[in-house]
């Protein structure tokens, strides 16, 4: 009986609040009714909010105030899609703009998305004609201000000689950004704390992104059944020369099927006698 009326008061807690509860629904309910989408009309995606002028001519008024406020640095700013602004800096200038764009009241851009690389070995300069800075490898930072839910680019350029101040002492969650655009790109980050690779295995030869890297690769990993382990080995291609014909009677391209084909000639010899006309 005395473990009776110990278990009565949270008995009686519970009863009370599960008829709260009760309660609290049955008011709620006509308005948790589900949402039926009507399929009269045209459907569009509604994954992107549209963009307006004003919101365009906000994002041209501070690119104009970040370049106003860092001219040294600061070599172009546009406005790519409508809604995306993007900065184009010096390479010297990687840790000014980035602490002037976290810790201005203005800009507030406290979270490092993504630090992406771009290889264009055939662009020889960069962003304009007038940049005298020659490089192969395009340096992309995303950055995103929660306090005015905005993103912004800032971009850069290097070369495979010439290191970029590393990020990290900005943003801490640099770190493995920038070790992936090393191991991808071969792009030197000075003063990194931890620069290694990232992605690729222990002793890897060369830098997989860049354009000049072969598709096959330099050297085959395989396991061995007899070693009873993964071995690495030089590439072998033991593929033969094979020659093919793409010549065919039955064209697939609709654009030469009204073109006249001439019938293929057998090489011409002096000693060969050229073969009886058939009777008809």
């Amino acid at each position: 009986m005395a473990s009776l009326f110990k278990l009565a008061p949270k008995i009686l807690s519970r009863s009370i609040k599960q008829e709260q509860f009760c309660r609290v629904f049955q008011r709620t309910s006509p308005f948790l009714q589900t949402v039926r989408c009507q399929t009269t009309g045209d459907l569009k995606p509604t994954i992107r909010t549209p963009i307006t002028s004003m919101v365009t001519q906000n994002l041209v008024d501070f690119g104009d105030y970040v370049a106003k406020c860092l001219p040294k640095y600061v070599q172009k700013v546009q406005v790519a899609c409508g809604d995306e602004l993007e900065v184009m800096i010096d390479p010297e200038g990687v840790l000014p703009v980035l602490y002037f764009l976290k810790d201005h009241h203005l800009a507030q851009f406290t979270n490092l998305v993504d630090i992406a690389g771009v290889d264009v070995p055939a662009r020889k300069y960069r962003f304009e004609p007038t940049i005298t800075y020659i490089g192969n490898f395009q340096i992309v930072y995303n950055l995103l201000s929660i306090r005015y839910n905005s993103r912004i680019r800032v971009k850069t350029y290097a070369d495979e000689l010439t290191p970029i101040d590393s990020a990290c002492e900005v943003f801490r969650g640099a770190d493995w950004y920038e070790r992936e655009v090393w191991d991808m790109y071969g792009v030197f980050f000075a003063n990194h704390p931890d620069l290694r690779r990232i992605l690729t295995d222990y002793g890897f030869e060369g830098h997989p992104q860049r354009k000049d890297f072969p598709l096959s690769g330099y050297v085959e990993v395989r396991y061995d059944d007899e070693l009873k382990r993964v071995v690495v080995e030089p590439l072998e291609l033991a593929q033969e020369f094979r020659k093919f014909d793409l010549s065919s009677p039955w064209e697939q391209f609709p654009a030469h099927r009204d073109q006249e084909r001439k019938p293929l000639e057998a090489p011409k010899d002096d000693n060969q006698v050229p073969p009886k006309a058939l009777p008809k």
